[in-house]
């Protein structure tokens, strides 16, 4: 897959062809996932203010990677190492006491690894210093097992 799908648009979308960039290869992967299955998703579509300062601007805010317009679902990867997962944890607890009608489901590490597995795409461990994660890539080697 290079990019843009026929499933999957970019928020900044114009609606010409040009690659989507995604900010982690896992999101390209889930992307190509979704696609499989012919769900219909969106990237990035929306960003939800979750903090203001004293005049009212905003000074943080949340940006889920995919919306599932058929299941008004936003969905959220976060394949980081668990220590760095906290700061994204409050944010998404955040997110749902400020907008309660938002329907957000987080993929964690792990859950994300599964998936992976039970499609045969390999999965290897970034090193701490390029961000850490999971690194998704090309077909597994087959073990005559399947998840």
């Amino acid at each position: 897959m290079s990019g843009q799908t026929a499933h999957g648009t970019s928020a900044a979308g114009s609606g010409k062809s040009s690659p989507l960039e995604f900010a982690h290869p896992s999101e390209r992967v889930a992307a190509e996932i979704l696609d499989f299955y012919r769900i219909r998703w969106e990237y990035e579509p929306t960003s939800f203010p979750i903090e203001w300062d004293s005049d009212g601007e905003v000074i943080a805010s949340f940006t889920p990677d995919f919306y599932l317009p058929d299941f008004d679902l936003y969905i959220e990867l976060t394949t980081m190492s668990q220590k760095l997962v906290t700061k994204k944890n409050r944010k998404v607890r955040r997110l749902k006491e400020l907008y309660p009608d938002v329907n957000i489901k987080i993929f964690y590490q792990k859950d994300f690894r599964r998936l992976l597995q039970r499609f045969g795409v390999a999965v290897a461990e970034r090193p701490f210093s390029d961000g850490g994660g999971l690194e998704a890539g090309g077909p597994a080697e087959e073990s005559g097992e399947r998840p």
